[in-house]
C-alpha cells in the first residue's frame, strides 16, 4: 500500500507551494534596482538585517549626499502596515516613524507619525521630527514583499531604530483618522551607519513565540510522522514497534499540547489575528485527542470492529500529519521567521520522506 508515501508526497507538494508563495527573503548579497518604483537610486545602498529577532526584515540605506539619507525597508507582505522609527533612546515614546501600507486596490500610503504615547490616539499622523524629502516617499509590493522607501535630510539619522508590523488585514483608513492599530510585532536595534554593525533587542514575546513554534514543529511535525513510520514499517518487531509507536505519539501529543497553549498566550499577548492558523491548530488538537482516545477502545485483533477501527485510526492519522506539516510552514510564514526556520524544517521533512520511500520500497519487495 502507498498510503504513507502519499501522505508525505502530498505534504511536500503543499508546502513546496507554500514555500514558493511565502519564502521571499531578500538576500543582502544581491543588488536591487527599484529605480522605476522609487524616486531615488537604490542600486548602491548598504544592506542589513538590523533586527536579529526578525530576519525577514531587510533594511537598505545610504548617505546619498550632504545631509541626505536614503532608506528602503522591506518585509514579507501580510496585508499589514510596515513602519520604521528613529529614536533618541531606543524607546517608542518620543520617536518619529515612517509608516507605509498598500490597500487592496493598489493604492499606497506613506506617512510620518509622531509617537507621543503607546495608545492609538497618541500616535499622530503627519507629524514628527523627521525632515522628509518631498516626493521621495513611496510604498510598493514586489515579489510578495512590501517595500517602504523614503529620504530624510539630516547630518546623521538617529542610531536607535525601531520596527513595527501592524495586525493582519487591518489597515488604517481615512474614516478612522488613519490611526495605527497596535502592532503585532516590533523590535529595537542600534545601528552604526558607518560600520553597518547593529545591536538588537528582541521584542518581549519573541521567546514565547519561537518556543510555540519549536514545540509544535517537534511534536506535530517531527515526532508524529516518526511514530507513523514506526507503526507502518517495523511491525515485524512485535511488540516493540507497538510500545515505541505509543511512546513516540504520547511525547508528540505532549509537545504539541504545550505548543498549542503557548500559541494562545502569544496570540493574546500580541493581539494577533491568525484565524486560519488557529483554526487548523484546533482541528489538529481535536484529531490528536481522538487518536489518543481511540487507543482506549481498540477492539481485539481479528474482530469485525477492528477492521473499521483500523480504517479510522490510519486515515485520521494521515489527515493529521498533512494538516500539521502544512500548518507548521504556514506558522513560520506568519511568524516572519525567515529562511532559517523554513530551511531547517524542510531538510528534516525531506529526510523523513527519503526514509519513508526507502522503507516503502523494502516493504513492497517483502510482499
Amino acid at each position: 500500500m502507498k498510503q504513507l508515501a502519499f501522505i508525505y508526497f502530498t505534504a511536500v507538494f503543499l508546502n513546496s507551494f507554500l514555500l514558493v508563495l511565502s519564502q521571499n527573503a531578500e538576500p543582502c548579497n544581491s543588488v536591487v534596482d527599484y529605480n522605476e518604483a522609487v524616486n531615488f537610486d537604490t542600486t548602491a545602498m548598504f544592506c542589513q538585517t538590523v533586527w536579529k529577532s526578525n530576519t525577514d526584515l531587510v533594511l537598505r540605506y545610504v548617505q546619498a549626499g550632504p545631509q541626505l539619507w536614503s532608506f528602503l525597508l522591506s518585509a514579507s507582505n501580510t496585508n499589514s502596515w510596515l513602519g520604521i522609527g528613529f529614536s533618541t533612546n531606543g524607546q517608542m515614546v518620543g520617536s518619529s516613524a515612517m509608516v507605509g501600507w498598500m490597500y487592496q486596490n493598489g493604492t499606497g500610503v506613506v506617512k510620518q507619525y509622531d509617537l507621543q504615547g503607546k495608545e492609538p490616539d497618541k500616535v499622530l499622523p503627519d507629524a514628527g521630527d523627521l525632515t522628509v524629502v518631498d516626493n521621495s516617499s513611496t510604498v510598493f509590493i514586489d515579489a510578495n514583499r512590501i517595500h517602504l522607501a523614503f529620504q530624510i535630510n539630516t547630518v546623521e539619522p538617529q542610531k536607535e531604530l525601531l520596527y513595527a508590523v501592524g495586525p493582519y488585514g487591518q489597515l488604517p483608513v481615512d474614516s478612522g483618522g488613519l490611526k495605527l492599530l497596535e502592532h503585532r510585532d516590533m523590535g529595537q536595534a542600534s545601528l552604526d551607519y558607518t560600520t553597518g554593525k547593529s545591536q538588537a533587542k528582541s521584542s518581549p514575546y519573541t521567546g514565547i513565540k519561537r518556543t510555540h513554534g519549536a514545540l509544535n514543529m517537534i511534536g506535530w511535525g517531527i515526532l508524529m510522522p516518526i511514530g507513523a513510520i514506526v507503526a507502518r514499517y517495523f511491525r515485524q518487531w512485535d511488540p516493540i514497534w507497538f510500545y515505541s509507536h505509543i511512546a513516540i505519539q504520547i511525547f508528540s501529543f505532549l509537545f504539541g499540547l504545550v505548543g498549542f497553549i503557548l500559541g494562545f498566550v502569544v496570540k493574546d499577548f500580541i493581539k494577533a489575528e491568525v484565524t486560519h492558523h488557529k483554526n487548523i491548530g484546533i482541528l489538529i488538537l481535536i484529531l490528536a485527542c481522538f487518536q489518543v482516545m481511540a487507543l482506549l477502545i481498540r477492539p481485539k485483533k481479528g474482530t469485525k470492529p477492528r477492521k473499521y477501527w483500523n480504517w479510522y485510526h490510519h486515515n485520521a492519522g494521515r489527515i493529521l500529519v498533512i494538516l500539521a506539516i502544512s500548518n507548521i510552514f504556514y506558522g513560520i510564514r506568519l511568524g516572519m521567521e525567515g529562511s532559517s526556520w523554513y530551511g531547517t524544517y524542510a531538510v528534516i521533512l525531506a529526510l523523513m520522506v527519503l526514509v519513508a520511500i526507502v522503507l516503502e520500497i523494502r516493504l513492497w519487495r517483502q510482499r
